[in-house]
């Protein structure tokens, strides 16, 4: 059986203080127990060390929103897979939407990122999705498929244990538009059938696929009781620690 994540993305929000803070509290909520699933936060890259005093030690996992496709060199501003692991990281998040539309970021990098990470010993979680005009058009099925048939087969060593992925409905954020839980349904079983196809079908009934759309303890329930969806990539509701952990209990009696 998949074990669920909930994996918060706080994007550029939260510095150091900020960051220990709601670390502290998600840690203290988690201490001693024994999770059904996994709790991940993704910091930016200067909060990392001070979320990591938090993470060591407890069920609380650490990741960043990126990494270099560079092992190291003359690469202003970069930060390294290696770098990360050795500041306690233990996943990374590749080819989030945002990357794609504001840094231009395409299917060459995304690989050249998760073959780092994957050297690096650190999970990857990566990220696709369809545009609104994409959905509109009847293409979403389509853009799907070639973004995952762009980087999955290319991967040096790619498997159920090393990469999670994480369908975004880019569509449905911010637009007005709704991602119903059928239509995430519907995607996230296309998406296993795409794995299935590209990896084989024992990586696809293993891989988790992760929701992330506008996911909050309201609807977080109804979304990881899908069968095909192993919990979430969460946004905003990632930097309230109520709201957060609203979401982790919600997967974790869906595990039970």
């Amino acid at each position: 059986m998949r074990r669920t994540l909930v994996a918060g993305n706080w994007k550029l929000n939260l510095g150091p203080g900020a960051g220990a803070d709601l670390a502290a509290a998600i840690q203290s909520a988690l201490a001693g127990r024994k999770l059904r699933g996994d709790v991940l936060v993704c910091p930016p890259y200067v909060t990392i060390p001070a979320v990591a005093a938090f993470a060591q030690g407890s069920p609380l996992l650490l990741g960043a929103q990126d990494c270099s496709d560079q092992a190291k060199g003359a690469f202003t501003g970069q930060v390294s897979a290696v770098m990360l692991a050795e500041a306690g990281c233990s996943h990374v998040i590749v080819a989030h939407s945002e990357r794609r539309q504001y840094q231009r970021e395409t299917d060459p990098l995304f690989i050249a990122k998760i073959d780092r990470a994957h050297e690096a010993g650190l999970i990857a979680v990566f990220c696709y999705g369809e545009l609104l005009d994409e959905r509109r058009a009847g293409r979403a099925e389509a853009v799907v498929a070639a973004q995952l048939q762009g980087v999955l087969p290319q991967l040096a060593q790619a498997t159920a244990d090393n990469l999670i992925l994480a369908y975004e409905p880019v569509w449905a954020i911010g637009t007005g538009e709704t991602a119903t839980p059928a239509i995430a349904q519907q995607m996230h079983q296309y998406s296993r059938a795409q794995v299935a196809a590209l990896l084989g079908a024992d990586a696809a009934a293993r891989m988790r696929i992760l929701y992330g759309g506008s996911c909050k303890p309201s609807n977080a329930r109804e979304l990881f009781a899908l069968s095909d969806v192993d919990g979430g990539l969460i946004g905003g509701a990632s930097l309230d620690a109520e709201s957060f952990l609203g979401i982790v209990e919600a997967a974790e009696e869906i595990a039970a």
